[in-house]
C-alpha cells in the first residue's frame, strides 16, 4: 500500500477514543497500535492524543496532523477509484461541444490522440455556437466545451482558460506578413475576408477599425471559419481570426498569424470547461488533459 499503515490507526483511534476500540474495527493488536502511536510521538517530539479516564482525545498538534492524515487517506481513495476506471476503461463515449475552427484543429489533433490511447472509447465532437455549448454542458449533452466567450454559469467549472484575441491571418508569402505587427490602416489595400453580423466576432471587428477611424471594407462576408481561413490561405485576402483557430494550417504553414499594432481587438477568451458535477467520467477528464496539452504547446 501506498501510505503506511500507521495513517489508519491513527484516524481509527481518533474516532474511536480507545486504542483497543480501534484495534477491534481494524483488526489489529491494540498492543501494536499503541507501539506504532508511541514511536511516532517520540519522533515528532510532542503527544498526538491525551490520555483521560475514558479514553483519548487529539492534543492541538494532533488534531493538525489528523487533518493532514485524513485528507491523505481521501485523496488515496480517489486515486484508487481512479485506478480501477482506467482498468475498465474499454468501451463508451465522451462528447465535446465546440467551435468550427477549433473542431477542425485543437479538437480533433487531441482527440486523435486520445483515440490513440483508448481505441474502444468513441469521441464525438459537435461543433455549436458559444451559448449552446453552455447549454449543451448544462443539459448533460456532452461531457466537455471548448470555445470562445462561453456564457458563465455555476453549472460549469473551467478547466483552462486565456485570452485568445483576434489578429490578422492570412498566407505566409502575403505582403504584410513580413511584418511582425501590423497597422490597422494597412488592411484597406487588401481584400478583407469578415464575419457576418450571425458571429460574435464581427462586433469586435467592427468596433475595433471604428475606433480606430479606419475605414472596413468587406471582399467577402461569411458565417464560416472554414472559408475564412481557405480565402485567406489562396491568395490576398485577410482574415481576422486567432491563433487557436488556425492551430492546424499553422503546423502545415498554409497560414500565418500577426498582432495588430495600433489597437488590439478587445478580449476574446478561449475556455475549456465540463459540467461541474461531482463524478465525472474519467474518459472525459483524460480527453479533457490531452485537449490542455495542445492547448498548452500553442500557448508557450
Amino acid at each position: 500500500m501506498l501510505h503506511s499503515r500507521l495513517l489508519r490507526y491513527l484516524d481509527e483511534v481518533a474516532r474511536c477514543g480507545s486504542i483497543r476500540a480501534a484495534g477491534e474495527r481494524l483488526h489489529v493488536a491494540p498492543s501494536a497500535i499503541n507501539k506504532h502511536l508511541l514511536a511516532l510521538e517520540e519522533e515528532l517530539g510532542t503527544p498526538l492524543f491525551e490520555r483521560l479516564p475514558r479514553g483519548l482525545r487529539p492534543t492541538p498538534a494532533g488534531e493538525l496532523l489528523l487533518a493532514h492524515v485524513r485528507k491523505t487517506l481521501l485523496e488515496f481513495r480517489q486515486v484508487e477509484a481512479e485506478m480501477r476506471a482506467l482498468q475498465t476503461l474499454q468501451a463508451g463515449e465522451v462528447i465535446i461541444a465546440t467551435m468550427t475552427g477549433l473542431a477542425s484543429g485543437i479538437v480533433a489533433t487531441a482527440a486523435s490522440r486520445f483515440s490513440a490511447r483508448y481505441p474502444q472509447i468513441r469521441v464525438s465532437i459537435r461543433v455549436l455556437p458559444a451559448r449552446a455549448i453552455q447549454e449543451a454542458l448544462a443539459n448533460g449533452e456532452a461531457d466537455l466545451g471548448l470555445g470562445f466567450n462561453i456564457p458563465a454559469s455555476p453549472q460549469l467549472a473551467s478547466l483552462w482558460e486565456m485570452d485568445a484575441s483576434l489578429g490578422a491571418v492570412m498566407s505566409p508569402d502575403h505582403a504584410l506578413a513580413r511584418m511582425e505587427s501590423i497597422p490597422l490602416a494597412h488592411f484597406a489595400a487588401y481584400p478583407l475576408v469578415l464575419a457576418d453580423r450571425s458571429m460574435l466576432i464581427h462586433g469586435i471587428i467592427t468596433e475595433t477599425f471604428a475606433e480606430a477611424g479606419v475605414a472596413l471594407e468587406a471582399s467577402f462576408r461569411t458565417n464560416s471559419i472554414e472559408a475564412m481561413k481557405r480565402l485567406a490561405a489562396t491568395g490576398d485576402a485577410v482574415a481576422f481570426l486567432s491563433r487557436f483557430d488556425i492551430a492546424e494550417e499553422m503546423r502545415q504553414e498554409v497560414l500565418t498569424f500577426r498582432q495588430i499594432r495600433d489597437r488590439g481587438f478587445r478580449s476574446n477568451m478561449l475556455s475549456l470547461v465540463r459540467r461541474d458535477k461531482p463524478g465525472q467520467g474519467l474518459a472525459g477528464q483524460l480527453l479533457g488533459e490531452e485537449i490542455m496539452g495542445v492547448l498548452g504547446s500553442m500557448s508557450a
